[in-house]
């Protein structure tokens, strides 16, 4: 028997929450996929206090969907949205200055509470590095992962945008920055800090200063993965984060035309060059189908990253199309990973196969 979306939202709209009405009309509801038998989603609060006492209503979720006809699988996480109560009640939040010179610290380090740590990097811009970034975050969620998304393109943060958020993080101690949430994932951005129309005009040291500050400052809560969306090229930032992070190693974006890969070069030898491992390499705007007559075109060309990582010996993690959809749902604020269809399997498929992986 086939599951349908409506079979998950009404028996979920039977989960009555305490202080009134339910799951569904609450909008608590997200990143909900159906593969097959298998129904994945986020059941997101309106504060940790509230996602610290919603433990049996998860349970019960879990229950009720498992008994759907058809269902033979479930994943059901919770996360929160917002400050903590105790952070809202001190009324507007300590003015927090972002970008600022670093501090000194002995070698690289670890995020409290993140396991992993990916960067997605290109050599140039304008190859989808920031789209790939927040479907994949997104994807990851839905398959249960616990996932922050780090922007730290710093001259051009774009993922307040793409995940459709514009709040202030909150600050209640002028040191502790508060992340938001969104489609499931826990989200920290530049863009989120300043005035969105302001160009940030900072010199080397302040880039290092604010990107300490995102990975040290900010509350990520315990995170499966931390996927940091970087800056495209090989400056300071990726210097930075690559000498003074612990990371699990970079995902390097590149369009098959020879132009880009050119630049892609670049970026996995700086990798190689700072010893960070590179974890694979992914071939966006691989092809292009006609929405109207079917037709596929190669618009940038096709196979170059997987002719690239064969010959340099490294994992191709698959290929990513290049479709209108997916630029009107990053434009809109919803990743086309959020919904259901083709585009959204071609990133729940990348999502697999980092987890199967034993990446994310």
């Amino acid at each position: 028997m086939t599951v349908s979306r409506d079979d998950v939202l009404t028996a979920l709209a039977r989960i009555s929450l305490p202080d009134g009405g339910d799951l569904v009309s609450r909008d608590m509801v997200r990143a909900l996929s159906i593969e097959g038998g298998t129904v994945r989603f986020v059941i997101e609060a309106e504060t940790p206090e509230m996602a610290s006492q919603m433990g049996p209503l998860r349970e019960a979720a879990d229950r009720l969907v498992a008994g759907i006809p058809g269902v033979t699988e479930t994943s059901v996480v919770l996360t929160a949205h917002g400050p903590t109560a105790e952070a809202a009640l001190k009324g507007p939040p300590p003015d927090l200055k972002i970008g600022r010179h670093p501090t000194p610290q002995q070698g690289a380090q670890k995020v409290s509470g993140v396991d992993r740590i990916v960067a997605i990097a290109s050599g140039k811009g304008g190859v989808g590095k920031s789209t790939v970034s927040s479907n994949l975050a997104v994807a990851l969620a839905k398959q249960g992962r616990r996932v922050g998304l780090l922007d730290a393109d710093i001259y051009g943060p774009s993922q307040p945008r793409m995940m459709g958020v514009n709040k202030r993080p909150a600050s209640p101690d002028g040191k502790t920055i508060i992340p938001l949430h969104a489609h499931g994932v826990t989200l920290m951005s530049i863009g989120l800090m300043v005035d969105p129309d302001q160009a940030v005009v900072w010199r080397g040291p302040m880039l290092m200063g604010a990107l300490q500050q995102m990975l040290g400052q900010v509350e990520w809560g315990e995170l499966d993965v931390l996927i940091i969306d970087l800056p495209p090229g090989t400056g300071d930032v990726q210097l930075t984060l690559c000498q003074k992070t612990q990371l699990t190693g970079a995902i390097v974006v590149s369009t098959p035309q020879d132009v880009a890969l050119l630049d892609a070069r670049k970026a996995l030898n700086m990798f190689k060059t700072l010893n960070t491992p590179v974890l694979g390499l992914i071939e966006n705007m691989s092809s292009y189908v006609c929405p109207k007559c079917g037709h596929e075109a190669h618009i940038f060309g096709h196979g170059g990253v997987h002719a690239e990582a064969e010959k340099l010996g490294l994992p191709f993690l698959g290929e990513l199309p290049l479709d209108l959809e997916v630029r009107l749902a990053g434009d809109n604020g919803t990743p086309i990973a959020a919904g259901e269809g083709p585009l959204a399997d071609a990133y729940a498929q990348l999502a697999y196969r980092l987890v199967a992986g034993g990446i994310a």
